[in-house]
C-alpha cells in the first residue's frame, strides 16, 4: 500500500510559491496600479448623508459666496467707506480742549511739531474719534467738563514775582476745588505751548488766569477785582465755591 501523504518538500515549495504571488499582487496593487482614492470633503459628507438628500446642502457655492459678502471688510476705496470730515475747533473750544489735555495728566505734552499759530489738530488733543457722527456732542461735553473740574485755571511761571503774587491772592480764597495751576516754563513743551496759549486769549504775557474758560485780564486787573470782590463773584459764578477749603476752627467746650 503505497501512501498518498505529499512529502514535505512539496508542501515547502507551495508555501513559498503562495507567498511569493501574494507579494507579487500586493506590490502591483500598491505601486503598479494603486486605486484611485481621494478624501471625501465636508461638501461630499454633506451631500451623502441619507437623510438629507431631500434638502440643499448649506455648502452650496452660493451659500459660501453669500457668506464670504457679508463678513467681508468694507473697500476702503469705495465710496460708502470715505471716512466723515472731522470737527474743527473754534478758538473758545481750542483752549477748552487744550486745557482738558494738560489739566488730565501731567505726562500730556503738545508735541513739538505743532505749529503754534495754526489750529491745532482736534485728533491730539482730544481721547475720541473726531470723525464719528457724535463728535460734535463729545465735543460740547469736554468743553462742559474742563470749566466744571477747574473752574479756575492759572497758566504761570515759577520764577515769576507776578505769578507769584497771583497764586497768593488765589490762596487766599481758600478755593473748593482748589485752583488748577500750570507752571508752563517747568513743561518740556513751553516753547510750544506759550505762543498757543497768547494765540487762544489774546494775550502776550504770563501769567494767565482763566475763570470759567474766561480770560481775566492782566495782572493789574486781576488785583482790582480781587479788592472789590468782583473776583471772587466771577469764581462763584463759575461753580467754584470761595473759603470752601478754610479749616473751621474747633469749637471750645
Amino acid at each position: 500500500m503505497v501512501s498518498s501523504r505529499k512529502p514535505r518538500a512539496y508542501w515547502i515549495r507551495t508555501t513559498f510559491l503562495a507567498l511569493f504571488v501574494l507579494v507579487a499582487v500586493s506590490v502591483y496593487v500598491l505601486i503598479v496600479s494603486p486605486p484611485a482614492l481621494s478624501n471625501i470633503s465636508f461638501l461630499d459628507a454633506e451631500r451623502i448623508r441619507p437623510d438629507d438628500s431631500a434638502r440643499p446642502s448649506r455648502w452650496t457655492p452660493e451659500a459660501i459666496r453669500l457668506a464670504a459678502l457679508k463678513h467681508r471688510k468694507p473697500n476702503a476705496t469705495g465710496p460708502s467707506a470715505n471716512p466723515s470730515p472731522q470737527i474743527t475747533l473754534n478758538q473758545t473750544q481750542e483752549l477748552a480742549a487744550v486745557s482738558s489735555f494738560i489739566a488730565s495728566l501731567p505726562q500730556n505734552v503738545i508735541p513739538s511739531s505743532v505749529d503754534p499759530s495754526l489750529p491745532i489738530d482736534p485728533q491730539l488733543v482730544l481721547d475720541f474719534d473726531t470723525r464719528g457722527p457724535h463728535a460734535q456732542e463729545e465735543l460740547q461735553a469736554v468743553v462742559r467738563d474742563v470749566w466744571a473740574r477747574n473752574p479756575v485755571m492759572l497758566y504761570s511761571k515759577v520764577h515769576s514775582p507776578v505769578s507769584r503774587e497771583i497764586k497768593q491772592i488765589l490762596a487766599d480764597l481758600y478755593l473748593r476745588p482748589a485752583p488748577t495751576i500750570v507752571d508752563v516754563d517747568q513743561r518740556p513743551d513751553e516753547n510750544v505751548l506759550v505762543p498757543l496759549l497768547y494765540r487762544l486769549t489774546s494775550t502776550q504775557e504770563l501769567p494767565i488766569l482763566l475763570i470759567g474758560g474766561r480770560t481775566v485780564g492782566s495782572p493789574k486787573e486781576i488785583r482790582y477785582l480781587a479788592a472789590k470782590g468782583e473776583l471772587q463773584r466771577a469764581i462763584t459764578e463759575a461753580g467754584g465755591v470761595v473759603d470752601g477749603a478754610r479749616k473751621k476752627k474747633a469749637k471750645k467746650l
